[in-house]
């Protein structure tokens, strides 16, 4: 009798807990959604991209030095 007392009381105080558990998950999900984060990997990708950019606009100005001091010297 007693152990189904304390059963009972057990299931009694272990739904609550869920039902907190289950709120604090969904709105811990809905802050992490609103704030709009990306993966390490994403940002590792993006700066990957940066310095390929970087590096292309690098050549490029020296392309443009080198054009622009052709016709210097043509003048």
């Amino acid at each position: 009798m007693i152990e189904t007392l304390l059963q009972a009381i057990l299931e009694q105080i272990d739904q609550p807990k869920k039902d907190l558990e289950q709120n604090v998950r969904a709105l811990l999900n809905e802050t992490v959604s609103k704030m709009d984060l990306v993966s390490k990997d994403e940002i590792e990708r993006q700066r990957t991209a940066l310095n390929n950019a970087n590096l292309r606009l690098n050549e490029l100005l020296k392309q443009v030095e080198m054009l622009e001091s052709k016709i210097q010297n043509k003048k």
